[in-house]
């Protein structure tokens, strides 16, 4: 069992937290298109939520990953996708490399106050013309001494217009494209960092996501997490953390459409009845609860198999691509119950719809999930039977 009676009180910490400092405020965030980030992360960093799994040196708890998974599920009792994507990027995308590669200095700069809550973090991977297909970004750190000097751009960065610094996946070498990348820490503020865009999303709304540009930036080489070339492996161990997170954190969201769904549908009436009275309802809805309990089954899985010390890629991967699918398929199917009341912004399964839309698409589409098990399974052409 991967949660024990010691994850009960944080549990119900973050519970009573989201409950009084998030969700009453959600609406309003998503008429902004953003939230203050800084003041929540100060919050959420106080009562130690933002280095659950992070070295106590550096500020966190010193808890092993199941205590991450346990803070990404009940993320989802958020009333929007924004707000938990954006604490997911600081606990569980920006930040995992830095504290297993980082050294101490990188991590006394960069992670303690991310932990604290004192900086905001984004990482910057994706790119206009390299999306899911990591190996083929553009972005480059050229030597100069004892700095890189950056140029080029990023796209579609969560926390990108509220961050203090970025982990940027850049090429610092004209090598292979697989070992020629190193991730490195770069302070927002640097000279030639722009900030060329806040972008206008379909779902997602609270959450701030930007364009950036990178003009002849230097920082110091000091930055780099880890080795130099090693970047590309250190994003793809930490693209299982970031896939599981979003995995875990579509679960209580997809409960709580299919309880709003229910609700909704017993109340309305149709034709002499209610629209849950019929069969093809009651029995979707039935449905839908059970795929949403076999994710969960997985996730856990995958979260016992990661505290472990085994590589969860194959877990990790089937994961998010269910978790995917099945917000597509679960939010499509609720919503026409809904009938035009759930074609209205006003509605939650209306938000739920459009925010769900993503986990397709980020930290890897659903298509590059496929890639990645077919190659697992040595089914992949040109494989020739290696896995």
């Amino acid at each position: 069992m991967i949660f024990t009676a010691d994850h009960d009180e944080p549990r119900r910490a973050l519970q009573k937290f989201i409950a009084a400092e998030i969700n009453p405020y959600v609406d309003e965030w998503e008429d902004a298109g953003i939230f203050a980030a800084h003041e929540l992360f100060k919050k959420l960093g106080g009562l130690g939520f933002l280095g659950l799994n992070k070295p106590e040196q550096f500020g966190g708890q010193g808890l092993d990953y199941s205590y991450a998974l346990m803070m990404a599920e009940e993320l989802g009792a958020i009333r929007c996708g924004g707000v938990p994507m954006a604490i997911g990027v600081q606990t569980d995308m920006a930040t995992p490399a830095l504290a297993r590669f980082g050294s101490d200095e990188v991590r006394r700069e960069f992670l303690v106050p991310a932990i604290s809550g004192d900086q905001v973090a984004c990482i910057g991977v994706s790119e206009p013309g390299a999306g899911s297909d990591v190996a083929s970004i553009k972005t480059n750190a050229r030597s100069d001494g004892d700095d890189y000097v950056i140029n080029g751009g990023k796209m579609w960065i969560t926390n990108g217009a509220q961050a203090d610094w970025i982990c940027l996946l850049a090429n610092t070498s004209d090598g292979q494209v697989h070992r020629n990348k190193s991730l490195i820490c770069v302070p927002m503020k640097s000279k030639g960092v722009t900030i060329a865009r806040k972008l206008d999303k379909m779902g997602m709304r609270s959450s701030d996501t930007a364009q950036i540009f990178f003009d002849n930036v230097r920082v110091p080489k000091r930055n780099r997490i880890g080795e130099e070339g090693k970047g590309f492996t250190y994003q793809m161990i930490q693209f299982q953390e970031e896939r599981l997170w979003g995995a875990a954190a579509c679960l209580k969201a997809h409960e709580f459409i299919i309880n709003e769904t229910i609700e909704y549908t017993r109340n309305r009436k149709a034709f002499g009845g209610t629209i849950l009275d019929n069969q093809v309802v009651h029995f979707k809805l039935a449905e839908m609860q059970t795929e949403v309990e076999l994710l969960r089954s997985l996730i856990y899985r995958a979260g016992e198999a990661l505290v472990a010390g085994e590589d969860v890629t194959r877990l990790a991967t089937m994961a998010k691509l269910k978790a995917g699918r099945l917000g597509r398929e679960l939010t499509d199917a609720c919503l026409q119950y809904w009938g035009g009341m759930g074609f209205m912004n006003e509605t939650p399964v209306s938000r739920a719809y459009r925010d769900s839309r993503l986990t397709s698409i980020g930290g890897g589409a659903d298509e590059v999930m496929l890639m990645v098990l077919c190659k697992m399974m040595g089914t992949l052409p040109g494989l020739k039977g290696h896995t």
